[in-house]
């Protein structure tokens, strides 16, 4: 009975669901006919019972109440109420979302569930025995499905949408397409069904309901970017086919107007005035003139051209591509003097013109009127360049030709004219500086050089700094004043026995003149060798002629060599000729005519080096061979021992003698007494008074202001602290007689020597340390005043000052 009352519950629940399906129903199957038809023999089949199956619960999503949701409820018909089972539920969400009461089988969510996180769960449930825990029912698995309301807004793929249409497009020109989605069910009712429209944007644009397509809604006149370039559209989606209660999603489209070039260019004055300087070079800006164009981009780039004007030639026009502005450039010279203004028509106009939008007035006019600033400009000549020509053998101070400049300045200063010598070292040509004729200044040579080139220079009187150069070109015309010679030196062979007639040489020859008509040459015989010739000379007529034997046959030992003098003349005016020689040897030949012996001369005429040639070898061997020797002999004096060691300028050196003496005790060396003793060596004076190193070669006498004299009281000063012992005033007077001697000797060298006497002078503070003076040494000596003698002597001073009593 309860079987059957669960049965019709959940038989109402289902139909109340749109009969979608049937759960909970208990099937029982009894068959009785069909199991007796399986009775075989004695055993009898026993009638099967199914005690339950679940297909499907459904429960609706976003639940709201405060209790747990109830779903629907398990029972089994084994469950007899008393306590022995219990109903056991597992799969996804078991025992979390979904829970089963496992006494009554009542089962319940435990939360509110949303169908767009998860739209079913699939859940199995059995019966056990509490005590034993063992299955009474097989295991059976049912889907909990959510039931779907509209909960959800429908929303856009992007939140900002951007698009663009080019300005002044058509009525319905497609610019963009949005997009929404709803996450609710499309399957149950219209919750997912979406609706578009435009709640901002009008009356620029519509949008397709359906489709979501964004169109323009107004004609060409009304889309002008010029006017406005930025549109901000919204547009909603709306589900439940857009009926009341749906739900609603909005997006932002912001649309931008593209630019078309349909705005011509426009100058911003009619007139333009500038100035430029007369001495403006090619290419020099003058101005720049402004246009401006509504349009962006490649349809603001413009062009312009000078279309008219008296200025067409002399200016050109050009476009900044950073700037769109047109700056003018000077083509060709200027002259104040000439033209002090121009007036020049301008035109403007895009460089790429969209043919939708063409119309007369596309391009814009505007008038320049330039004019010329005066500056003190350099003479001008008349010409760029000059050509002028010149016969080689023109005369001295003859007239070459001649240049002309003029100041172009209105004061019209006067002009003189010079060349620059550094286009003419070798001083050939001048100019009259007045009226700027060229003339010469030496004689020419053609064939030396043809051409000359050389800059002249005209400057202004009353202002040297305004100078200009013109490049003077001149060409020396050729005159016949060169005889033709031979090609080449021509040598011979004629054989013994040959016949009489026979060509053993062809020659030819050459002229360093150019004759316009080309060169054409004579030979023949000279006068000298017509008489008894063994020879004949025949013209073959184009610049050659051929040597002919007249004999039949030659001796070697009779003649071995003969010379041939030819006369060569050219065919220009005046005529020129020369005589060349041919050298004809005479040799054996075989029976062919193969030369077979010659003399000496003939075999060294062959491939190698001349007679000449060896010659000048051998002599630059002997040249080599001398300098060897010379250097080496060199070599060999440089290595004594050289009288100057310093390596100082030759004219002051020391002569330095190292010689090591043996004090006062050493007489052999040098006699100390002489220089205390001077009168006692009067005998030895003029014998001393003769430099050792130089005999002289004649005898001079000294100039008076040069005779040994006394020697003056301040040349050495005497010591300080008293007079001067006897003998340092012997070797100070000494001293002094020699130096007067050396500066006044006529036979001494061209060079200064310097003699070093060992006195040490009465300069020093701590006077003369030589012993010559001093006292027995055996006395007793007072040392205490080294101590006044500086620091330098405070060593010394404690050493020789100390008492003997110190050391002990």
């Amino acid at each position: 009975m309860r079987t059957i009352c669960l049965v019709v519950v959940w038989l109402c629940l289902s139909l109340s669901l749109d009969a979608l399906s049937l759960s909970g129903r208990r099937t029982e199957t009894l068959d009785e006919e069909g199991s007796e038809a399986l009775i075989r023999g004695e055993k009898r089949l026993r009638r099967v019972r199914r005690g339950w199956m679940w297909n499907q619960f459904f429960l609706q999503e976003e639940y709201t109440g405060s209790d747990y949701q109830y779903i629907g409820k398990l029972q089994s018909d084994q469950d007899r109420s008393n306590g022995v089972l219990k109903y056991v539920l597992s799969g996804e969400g078991a025992g979390t979302i979904f829970v089963i009461d496992e006494n009554n089988g009542d089962l319940h969510a435990t939360r509110r569930l949303d169908r767009e996180e998860k739209a079913s769960y699939v859940l199995r449930a059995t019966v056990v025995n509490k005590q034993t825990g063992i299955k009474l029912e097989p295991e059976t698995e049912f889907i909990v499905k959510l039931h779907d309301i509209n909960d959800n807004e429908p929303h856009f793929s992007r939140e900002v949408y951007t698009g663009s249409v080019p300005e002044r497009s058509d009525i319905g020109t497609s610019v963009i397409q949005v997009t929404a989605t709803d996450a609710d069910d499309s399957m149950y009712g219209n919750s997912a069904k979406l609706v578009y429209s435009i709640s901002q944007g009008h009356p620029y644009f519509s949008v397709d309901p359906n489709t979501g397509v964004i169109r323009t809604a107004l004609g060409p006149g009304d889309m002008d970017r010029e006017q406005r370039e930025h549109y901000q559209v919204v547009i909603e989606a709306k589900d439940m086919a857009g009926q009341r209660g749906g739900l609603t999603g909005t997006t932002v489209v912001n649309i931008s107007l593209t630019d078309v070039n349909d705005n011509p260019p426009r100058f911003t004055q009619s007139i333009y005035q500038f100035r430029v300087p007369e001495s403006s070079k090619s290419g020099a800006a003058v101005g720049r003139i402004v246009a401006t164009d509504r349009d962006i981009g490649k349809n603001a780039e413009m062009f312009f051209t000078i279309v008219s004007g008296d200025g067409m030639d002399m200016f050109d026009i050009s476009t900044d591509r950073d700037t769109q502005e047109g700056v003018i450039t000077v083509s060709k010279p200027l002259d104040f003097e000439k033209k002090p203004s121009y007036t020049v028509e301008i035109q403007v106009q895009n460089t790429a013109v969209d043919p939708r939008f063409l119309s007369a007035g596309s391009k814009d006019m505007a008038t320049v009127r330039i004019g010329v600033d005066d500056v003190d400009e350099p003479p001008l000549f008349d010409k760029a360049s000059y050509l002028m020509e010149l016969k080689e053998d023109a005369a001295v101070g003859v007239a070459v030709g001649s240049v002309s400049a003029m100041d172009p300045d209105a004061a019209r200063s006067m002009v003189k004219y010079s060349i620059d010598r550094r286009t003419d070292m070798d001083r050939l040509f001048n100019v009259h500086p007045g009226n700027g004729s060229v003339f010469l200044l030496r004689s020419l040579d053609r064939e030396e050089t043809a051409w000359h080139n050389i800059s002249i220079i005209a400057t202004e009187f009353n202002k040297p700094r305004q100078i200009s150069h013109v490049p003077v070109y001149i060409r020396l015309l050729d005159i016949n004043d060169n005889a033709p010679t031979f090609a080449n030196v021509y040598e011979a062979f004629v054989c013994e026995k040959t016949k009489a007639g026979q060509k053993i040489q062809t020659v030819s020859a050459v002229d360093a003149d150019e004759p316009a008509m080309g060169h054409k040459f004579f030979f023949s015989l000279a006068p000298e060798g017509t008489h008894r010739s063994n020879f004949t000379v025949r013209d073959n007529g184009d610049n050659t002629a051929g040597i002919l034997t007249r004999r039949a046959s030659y001796s070697r030992l009779h003649q071995s060599v003969y010379l041939v003098p030819v006369v060569i003349t050219d065919g220009d005016y005046p005529m020129q000729s020369s005589t060349g020689t041919l050298t004809v040897r005479v040799c054996t030949c075989d029976r062919e005519g193969k030369m077979e012996a010659c003399n000496a001369e003939a075999r060294s005429s062959s491939p190698g080096l001349s007679t000449g040639a060896l010659i000048a070898i051998l002599l630059c061997a002997v040249i080599l061979l001398m300098i060897v020797v010379l250097f080496t002999a060199l070599k060999r004096q440089r290595k004594q021992e050289p009288l100057i060691i310093s390596k100082e300028d030759v004219r002051d050196n020391v002569v330095s003698y190292n010689d090591e003496g043996g004090g006062e005790e050493d007489t052999q060396a040098f006699d100390i007494g002489a220089l205390r003793h001077p009168d006692a060596a009067a005998a030895l004076e003029e014998s001393a008074k003769q430099r050792r190193d130089i005999i002289p070669t004649d005898t001079l006498l000294y100039p008076p202001h040069c005779r040994p004299a006394p020697a003056a009281p301040g040349l050495i000063m005497p010591p300080v602290g008293g007079m001067a012992p006897r003998d340092n005033g012997d070797v100070r007077e000494f001293i002094n007689q020699r130096v007067l001697e050396n500066d006044c000797n006529p036979t001494a060298p061209p060079y200064d020597s310097l003699a070093t006497y060992a006195y040490e002078g009465a300069g020093s503070v701590a006077e003369s340390l030589s012993s010559l003076g001093s006292a027995s040494s055996e006395a007793e000596q007072d040392y205490h005043y080294l101590s006044d003698w500086g620091p330098r002597f405070r060593k010394l001073a404690d050493l020789y000052g100390a008492e003997d009593g110190d050391f002990s």
